[in-house]
C-alpha cells in the first residue's frame, strides 16, 4: 500500500498507520521511537499488521476524521449493508491503547480481522494466550492484551475472525500495551473513551485562532503537528515513521521520530502563529532541559524526553518500503553540525513571545550563554539543511540562518525589552551579510549559491525573503 494511503491516529506519545484497506501496518509502542509491535509497512505480513474490514472487500468507500479531531472513519459499502470503522487512540493515563470499533450502518456485514503481533520492528513473534476469554501476547519487554466480544481463533502465529455487524451495532476490539513485568492493565470503556478523545481533540481545535482562507486544512494540519508531540516532555518528533525513502529502491532512508530543532521550530512557529501558546511554553521548557550543559555541545536532534545517544543502526530483516533498503534506527545525524538551527531556534522563541509566550529569565540566560559561543562559530563549514554525509561546506542557507540568529537577538532586545548588548549583536548580523554578499553570491547569474565558490543552486535560499 502507498504511504499516502495511510491515516494516522495517535495519543500525542505514539502513533499508527491505518490503511484504506482497514489495516494497521505501523505501530510502536510505548513512545514514537520504541520497536514496533506491527512493522508490515517497512516489510510484509511476517512483520505484523492487524486488519479490520468486510469479508472480501479491499480498499474503503470513503473515510474521514470526525469533524476536528484525530478519530478516523472508515466506510464500505457492500452488497449487504454499510459498515464504519473507528480507530482512534485515547490520550493516555496510564498504558497506551489503540481502540476499534466497528458499527453497523445499514444492512448485515460480514467482517473478518486478522492480527500478527511482531515485536522489536518485527522480529519477535509473541507467546500468546487466552487469559478470561482476553488475548494476551508477551515477548521480552513487551506486553500486549486483547480485549473483544469477538473470540479471535489462534493458529499459524495468528488470529483471526469472522463476525456479522447489523445496523446500529457496536463491536469494539482494544489493543493494550504495558511492560511485560507488570500486572494486566485495568481495562478501559471504549464507548466512553470515544466520546472523551472528541471532546478532548473538538475543545483543542476550538482554539485555533486562524480565521483566513482554507481553515479546515489549516486545522487538520495543525491537528497534525499536535499529534506529533510527545505530551510528557512538549518534544516534537519529525515523523512518525522510520526508513521511508528519499525516493523509492533509494538508500537515503532515514529515522526522523526524533525532535529536530529546527524542524520543532517551525512546527512553533505554525502552532503559535494559530494561537496555541502552551504548547511553544512547553516545548522551550523541553528545549532548556535538552540543550543543558555546554554551549559547544548542543546536538541537532535528541529524543523525545532529551536523550543525546540515539545511534544509528540497520534492521537487515526488514524487506524495506516497496523495497527500499536499508532500513535504518537511530540516526547518525545527531553528530552533525548544522549551523542553520541557531538561527531557527532563536528565531522561533522570538515570535512565540510576540505572540503572547510568557517571559522566562533562565531561558534568556541559556540562550544569550549559547549565541556567545555561536558569535565564535558562526563562520563554521557544516552539513547544512540537508545533512550531507560527506566532506563541511560553507552553505549559504546555513550562513543565512546565523544572520537570523544575530538578527532576532537585536530584536529581542529593541521589541521585547530584554536585557543585552545590542550593539555587539548588530556588529554579527552585519559581519555575516557582508561576507554572504560576498562569497554566497554569484553576479554572473544573478544568484545566490549552494555553498561558497560553488555554481549549484540550493532550494533552501528560498528562505532569504521569508526570514527578512
Amino acid at each position: 500500500m502507498r504511504i499516502e494511503d495511510y491515516a494516522l491516529v495517535g495519543d500525542m506519545q505514539s502513533a499508527a498507520l491505518v490503511g484504506r484497506n482497514g489495516s494497521v501496518d505501523w505501530l510502536c509502542l510505548p513512545r514514537f521511537d520504541s520497536p514496533s509491535c506491527f512493522a508490515r509497512l517497512l516489510g510484509d505480513e511476517s512483520n505484523g499488521f492487524w486488519r479490520l474490514a468486510p469479508t472480501g472487500h479491499e480498499e474503503a468507500t470513503r473515510r474521514a476524521y470526525a469533524g476536528d479531531t484525530l478519530v478516523l472513519e472508515t466506510v464500505w459499502e457492500t452488497p449487504t449493508g454499510a459498515v464504519k470503522v473507528i480507530d482512534f487512540m485515547p490520550p493516555r493515563s496510564a498504558n497506551p491503547d489503540l481502540v476499534r470499533i466497528v458499527e453497523g450502518l445499514s444492512g448485515t456485514v460480514e467482517m473478518s480481522t486478522e492480527i500478527r503481533i511482531r515485536f522489536d520492528y518485527g522480529r519477535i513473534v509473541p507467546w500468546v494466550r487466552r487469559t478470561g476469554g482476553h488475548l494476551h501476547a508477551v515477548g521480552g519487554p513487551d506486553s500486549v492484551w486483547i480485549h473483544s466480544p469477538v473470540h479471535l481463533q489462534g493458529g499459524d502465529y495468528r488470529h483471526e475472525a469472522t463476525f456479522s455487524v447489523s445496523a446500529g451495532e457496536r463491536v469494539p476490539f482494544m489493543f493494550t500495551w504495558h511492560p511485560s513485568h507488570h500486572p494486566e492493565p485495568e481495562r478501559i470503556d471504549p464507548l466512553e473513551q470515544l466520546r472523551e478523545t472528541v471532546a478532548m481533540w473538538e475543545a483543542w481545535s476550538s482554539r485555533c485562532g486562524y480565521r483566513g482562507p482554507w481553515r479546515d486544512a489549516v486545522v487538520r494540519s495543525l491537528i497534525t503537528l499536535k499529534a506529533l508531540t510527545y505530551s510528557p516532555t512538549g518534544g516534537i518528533v519529525a515523523a512518525p515513521t522510520t526508513s521511508l525513502p528519499e525516493h523509492l529502491g533509494g538508500v537515503r532512508n532515514w529515522d526522523y521520530r526524533y525532535c529536530w530543532l529546527r524542524d520543532a521550530a517551525m512546527t512553533l512557529d505554525a502552532l503559535t502563529g494559530s494561537g496555541y501558546v502552551e504548547e511553544a511554553d512547553a516545548w522551550r521548557s523541553w528545549l532548556l532541559r535538552a540543550i543543558a550543559g555546554r554551549p559547544e555541545d548542543i546536538q541537532v536532534l535528541y529524543g523525545v524526553a532529551g536523550e543525546r545517544r540515539l545511534p544509528e543502526t540497520t534492521l537487515d530483516w526488514l524487506s524495506g518500503y516497496e523495497g527500499s533498503r536499508p532500513v535504518r534506527i537511530g540516526n547518525g545525524a545527531a553528530t552533525q553540525l548544522q549551523l542553520d538551527i541557531y538561527g531557527e531556534v532563536v528565531s522561533a522563541l522570538y515570535e512565540a513571545r510576540k505572540q503572547g509566550m510568557p517571559p522566562d529569565d533562565h531561558a534568556w540566560a541559556m540562550i544569550t550563554a549559547v549565541m556567545r559561543f555561536f558569535e565564535h562559530n558562526w563562520d563554521q563549514p557544516d552539513e547544512g539543511l540537508w545533512e550531507v554525509r560527506g566532506p563541511r561546506r560553507h552553505f549559504v542557507h546555513s550562513k543565512v540562518m546565523a544572520w537570523v540568529a544575530a538578527d532576532r537577538m537585536v530584536r529581542v532586545i529593541e521589541e521585547l525589552g530584554r536585557k543585552g548588548d545590542v550593539e555587539r549583536w548588530r556588529a554579527l548580523r552585519d559581519r555575516i551579510h557582508m561576507e554572504v554578499c560576498e562569497k554566497g553570491y554569484d553576479p554572473v547569474r544573478n544568484t545566490f549559491t549552494q555553498s561558497y565558490g560553488s555554481q549549484e543552486l540550493d532550494a533552501a535560499l528560498l528562505q532569504i525573503p521569508i526570514v527578512g
